[in-house]
């Protein structure tokens, strides 16, 4: 099973990229964030004629996240549990019944930037963070394949950045993130490119403004969590960055692992 993890930065904008990767990379699964539409304004029919089943979480014109699969979605959960009160659609989970005990719960997961910090955005960030820790351990409790994917707006260390120094009192880089972003690991979560690859300096996002996608000047900050039951099945986490290339596209590029 081919999961992928995707922030289009708006999915009607980007939808013929994002129709062209769905042809060529043939993704299960696909978690989607911050599609900047409304339930009712994503682009469900276009999607579905390639033969995948679409929950969605939107919002207007901000944040707004989705799941993509070939199998039947069970189980659709709307915003992050325990959060109640936040209007911010950055959570959806489902469980993919893919039959024969190889199903997987999968949640598509836009985390708030948290800029400018120290300050309110911050402190919303941190304590969101906060509640997926707490979330992410109860989901532990069932035992199940969980992949927990999404656009973190977490820079894990200095090897996934450009540049730390000019890095440092971001708030997707400041120490008080990664330590957060360490408690969901240390609960037992896999980082699933990392966990594969050693090599320093590959990304998933490069701004748009000067030229950072052809300098390679980018942040890793797309990643694929797995709970013990789904590292176990792992065979490959790879960061496609193709669609970056192509006009008119997301800041992002998809990362994707394959399960066994």
């Amino acid at each position: 099973m081919k999961i992928a993890t995707w922030n289009v930065n708006s999915i009607k904008a980007r939808l013929p990229n994002v129709l062209e990767w769905l042809d060529d990379a043939e993704p299960d699964v696909v978690l989607l964030q911050e599609i900047k539409t409304v339930d009712d304004g994503f682009p469900a029919m276009e999607i579905e004629e390639r033969g995948y089943n679409c929950a969605v979480h939107g919002q207007k014109s901000y944040n707004g996240v989705a799941i993509l699969s070939k199998h039947p979605l069970d189980d659709v959960v709307r915003g992050l549990p325990g959060n109640d009160g936040d209007d911010q659609a950055r959570y959806i989970e489902a469980w993919v019944d893919a039959g024969d005990n190889a199903g997987v719960r999968v949640a598509s997961i836009y985390l708030p930037n948290g800029n400018p910090a120290p300050g309110e955005k911050y402190d919303y960030k941190l304590g969101w963070m906060d509640k997926l820790a707490d979330h992410a351990a109860d989901l532990l409790k069932s035992e199940e394949p969980v992949v927990l994917g999404g656009d973190y707006n977490v820079i894990p260390a200095d090897e996934d950045v450009h540049d730390p120094a000019a890095w440092a009192d971001d708030a997707l880089f400041r120490p008080e993130t990664r330590a957060k972003f360490r408690t969901i690991l240390n609960l037992g979560y896999t980082e699933a490119w990392r966990s594969l690859h050693t090599e320093a300096h590959v990304y998933s996002f490069w701004d748009y403004q000067g030229g950072a996608f052809q300098k390679d000047n980018g942040i890793r900050i797309d990643h694929l969590l797995l709970s013990p039951q789904a590292a176990d099945r792992l065979a490959g986490c790879e960061i496609d960055k193709d669609p970056r290339a192509k006009k008119k596209a997301s800041d992002h590029t998809p990362v994707w692992c394959e399960l066994d």
